[in-house]
C-alpha cells in the first residue's frame, strides 16, 4: 500500500496531492470565468472570478471526499 504524503495546513492535516489538485481546479474555473467577463467592466470581471472561484469549490467537495476515520472514544467505553 502506497503511503500518502500529508502535511498541516491551519490546524488540519490534508493530502499534498488533493491540495494541489484543489489549487489546480479552482485556479483554472476562477481565471476562466474572469476571462469570459466583458474587458470593460472590471467589476463585472471581479463577480465572474468569484462566481468561478464558488464553481471550483463546489466541484472539489463533490470530487474530493473526507479520508479520516473519526472515532467517538467515550461511546466506544460505553460498550
Amino acid at each position: 500500500m502506497k503511503k500518502k504524503t500529508l502535511i498541516e495546513i491551519w490546524g488540519d492535516v490534508v493530502a499534498v496531492k488533493s491540495l494541489v489538485i484543489s489549487i489546480l481546479v479552482i485556479t483554472v474555473t476562477t481565471m476562466g470565468a474572469h476571462l469570459l467577463a466583458p474587458r470593460d467592466d472590471r467589476t463585472l470581471g471581479l463577480f465572474f472570478g468569484l462566481g468561478g472561484a464558488i464553481l471550483g469549490f463546489v466541484i472539489m467537495t463533490l470530487t474530493l471526499k473526507p479520508k479520516r476515520h473519526v472515532i467517538d472514544e467515550e461511546a466506544a467505553h460505553r460498550d
